[in-house]
């Protein structure tokens, strides 16, 4: 493989370029761009052949990449929610008049009330373990072990 990192940088500023087509800023396009030499970085490490000789390389795979990554950002945004600055101050208002300590007494009283199931479920993945590797280590279905999760968090919500 003749092409490395460095000559795919040298292409810098058309990558930038590209990526503002998308439809995103110029700071945006710059962290996309460095997001997609990683995984470049990654792959080729991996064996991904983008040589076409003559000091050539693979334009689509990399213009794919950059798309690729354009849109798993759009999907990232639109799954954040926005709150209104009104609504973030009465919330944070409320949270200012109550004690913390009271709170977690709520919450460990109500994760004991719990089935034992939904508490271990909801201890796991909150102590750090993804649900995918709970999935394949105890072998219950991805989606379940995320219901329920989800089903806990939404109990315990309420208490705030």
């Amino acid at each position: 493989m003749k092409n490395s990192l460095s000559d795919i940088f040298k292409k810098h500023n058309i990558w930038i370029d590209i990526v503002c087509t998308f439809g995103c800023n110029r700071e945006t396009a710059e962290d996309i761009v460095q997001e997609m030499y990683i995984k470049i970085d990654k792959k080729i490490k991996n064996g991904l052949d983008i040589d076409f000789g003559n000091n050539d390389f693979n334009y689509y795979y990399i213009f794919k990449t950059l798309k690729s990554l354009f849109l798993d950002l759009k999907r990232k945004e639109s799954k954040v929610n926005i709150i209104e600055i009104e609504k973030a101050n009465k919330y944070l208002i409320n949270l200012e008049n109550r004690c913390f300590d009271a709170v977690y007494n709520e919450i460990k009283i109500e994760l004991d009330k719990m089935y034992w199931y939904d508490k271990k479920v909801y201890e796991l993945i909150e102590g750090g373990e993804s649900i995918a590797q709970l999935s394949r280590k105890s072998g219950i279905p991805y989606y379940s072990l995320y219901n329920t999760h989800k089903k806990v968090k939404e109990k315990l919500k309420k208490i705030l």
